[in-house]
């Protein structure tokens, strides 16, 4: 299993994405309201040793993408995380035009003459059959267009489906996506989730192996089920050469002081890190204390 990068820098910060204060969250999305700021810290992260990168795939996403793309001999080697779908594009479209148009739209727009036939051919029968699997595929690949040409390490599916799928035990749909990801993309499958242990545990009964686990990880249990001793047990007993974890919300959205909360993840069996940060203070000093 190849390993993933310790220190990957994340994207929450650019879209006014705070869990714990919506007036910081409109602070942080009125500051990064266009591309030009946003790149300016990405660069910021790049300078101070940074080289990779999780992106959720919302709105503005692919803008960011043919950046990195258009001006590749600008950058450094960068490794990619994906995060897909992100759920608040379709639940708007969901309620704006219903299921069907929505699917539509998402899954037959921007295509060539030969790649809306493909669609087509293979969709259809998934759309009036409701076939699960065939459709999953189908919106993998219509999410991973904008990260065409781009390094990818491994591809997350977001936790409002992972935890989802896991809390209805549906095993088929993780044994078919993770063997999707592998070979289609060639790349590490990526489940992000807010109860690791229990996501763990259910890889190893359906003997899924080569998963990268991204979760909230942080010493006050946020975003933490069902407790932080089951997280702290479960990494402990985590075979790396099978599964990595990532942890995220290292924080806890601020209420952690950085020293504080690395002293912690420090001492935990996780192979990387994934943070945001908007300032090359904050970047220096979270990559100075993170020791995995």
């Amino acid at each position: 299993m190849e390993p993933i990068d310790k220190i990957v820098f994340g994207d929450n910060q650019f879209f006014g994405i705070n869990h714990m204060s919506q007036e910081k969250a409109q602070q942080l999305s009125e500051k990064f309201h266009d591309l030009s700021s946003i790149i300016n810290v990405y660069e910021m992260a790049f300078d101070s040793g940074i080289r990779a990168i999780m992106l959720n795939s919302n709105d503005r996403a692919k803008s960011i993408c043919e950046h990195f793309k258009d001006n590749k001999s600008k950058y450094p080697e960068l490794s990619w995380y994906p995060s897909i779908p992100y759920p608040h594009k379709y639940a708007n479209l969901i309620s704006e035009k219903g299921i069907i148009p929505t699917i539509n739209e998402i899954l037959f727009k921007d295509n060539s003459a030969m790649g809306l036939l493909g669609m087509i051919a293979t969709g259809s029968a998934a759309v009036f059959g409701k076939d699960a699997i065939k459709m999953m595929k189908m919106l993998i690949d219509v999410e991973m267009r904008m990260y065409k040409g781009l390094n990818i390490k491994a591809i997350f599916l977001q936790n409002i489906i992972t935890d989802l799928l896991l809390g209805y035990d549906v095993k088929e749909i993780f044994v078919e996506y993770c063997h999707y990801i592998k070979i289609k993309y060639k790349v590490l499958p990526g489940l992000i989730t807010q109860n690791m242990p229990k996501l763990l545990e259910k890889l190893q009964e359906w003997e899924i192996e080569e998963v990268v686990i991204c979760s909230s990880f942080n010493k006050i249990g946020y975003l933490m089920s069902p407790n932080i001793e089951s997280y702290t047990n479960a990494a402990t007993k985590n075979d790396a050469s099978k599964y990595q974890i990532m942890a995220m919300s290292t924080l806890a959205s601020g209420a952690i002081r950085a020293k504080e909360a690395y002293e912690f993840i420090n001492q935990q069996n996780v192979q990387s890190v994934v943070f945001g940060a908007s300032s090359k203070k904050h970047i220096e000093e979270t990559i100075s204390l993170i020791k995995l």
